[in-house]
């Protein structure tokens, strides 16, 4: 058995432990927005279980873009034989827009594939999901569709009729999300208060701000909370769930960490480790089955699961019915 060795650091940064890879020919260097979490896991422990002979490098950037042109740089200097990228502000910093005029600032000329982009489409990361579009780009999709996300609300409170949403301009995709419900909050009949975090500042919002917002939210008289796609929100999940339960707001969260390990109502939402799987196994395809990343479709994640917090629950006052309890996951 070959031996395993730790490979995990970010340029000018602490060193971030993530997990045990096998050492050998292939070199992977994943790009991450908030450190590697349980995707990040999922990822290095399936080429780990593949046996595949690859070596999995790990890139925090902290959430700032200012690093990741030097990680640009650094899987040139390598010559790293894949990067992964994880999210919408990295992928799109990383990889650029696929009408890009400056190739030579982004990753162009090896096989890059993203994870955990919310709308990888409307972002101009990816063509379609028969292809990226890109000769070197290959990538995962692991959302429902937000009409799903609209029914199981109405499962829940059937008289619903006015979601709230708190989005971070400077991350691309959230500000997307908010377009694409207003889109569907016409089609499915309901209202939509969508408020700015941290208007005109143009890097992290403040934190401090969020219960303020959440509060706003229900001045206006939100019946639920839609986390949307959000790594700020997500990463200060503890201030912005309470703040909901404090002002008597359900939230229903892509993310089902943050009803896990937080106070979201409930989620409907894949695996975060199966979303990982699924780009390593974009990743094998490429690296050890020899297919061009533009000639493969978008992976899409085929199972969801709900999962509700019974302690929410309680709190609110606001029980899902029997119906979606019997296919759910109930946390304490």
């Amino acid at each position: 058995m070959k031996k395993l060795h730790y490979f995990a650091s970010a340029l000018g940064v602490s060193l971030l432990a993530c997990g045990w890879v096998q050492a050998g020919e292939k070199t992977i260097f994943g790009i991450f927005w908030e450190g590697c979490e349980h995707g990040c896991q999922g990822f290095i422990d399936t080429i780990k279980d593949s046996e595949f002979d690859a070596k999995v490098l790990i890139r925090d950037a902290m959430q700032d873009r200012d690093k990741l042109p030097e990680f640009i740089i650094e899987a040139r200097e390598i010559d790293a034989d894949l990067v992964l990228t994880y999210g919408t502000s990295v992928t799109l910093g990383v990889a650029g827009h696929i009408n890009n005029s400056e190739p030579e600032n982004f990753i162009s000329k090896r096989p890059l594939v993203f994870m955990y982009v919310s709308d990888p489409f409307g972002s101009g990361i990816a063509e379609s999901f028969e292809g990226s579009g890109r000769p070197h780009v290959a990538g995962t999709f692991n959302r429902v569709p937000e009409a799903v996300n609209i029914k199981t609300i109405r499962t829940i409170q059937p008289d619903f009729d006015h979601l709230g949403i708190l989005f971070n301009m400077n991350e691309r995709n959230s500000a997307l999300k908010v377009k694409e419900m207003e889109e569907l909050s016409k089609e499915m009949g309901f209202e939509l208060t969508a408020l700015e975090i941290d208007p005109g500042n143009q890097n992290v919002p403040d934190s401090a701000l969020i219960p303020g917002k959440v509060a706003e939210l229900a001045d206006a008289g939100v019946d639920f909370i839609y986390l949307g796609s959000s790594s700020f929100l997500r990463l200060n999940a503890d201030v912005f769930t309470g703040a909901a339960v404090q002002n008597g707001l359900p939230i229903l969260s892509p993310y089902e960490e943050v009803v896990r390990e937080q106070d979201a109502l409930l989620s409907v939402a894949a695996r975060a480790a199966d979303v990982g799987a699924l780009a390593a196994q974009q990743a094998l395809k490429i690296l050890r089955d020899g297919k061009e990343p533009g000639d493969l479709p978008i992976a899409r994640v085929t199972d969801f699961a709900y999962v509700v917090n019974m302690d929410v629950a309680k709190k609110l006052g606001m029980y899902p019915p029997i119906e979606l309890l019997q296919i759910a996951e109930v946390v304490e």
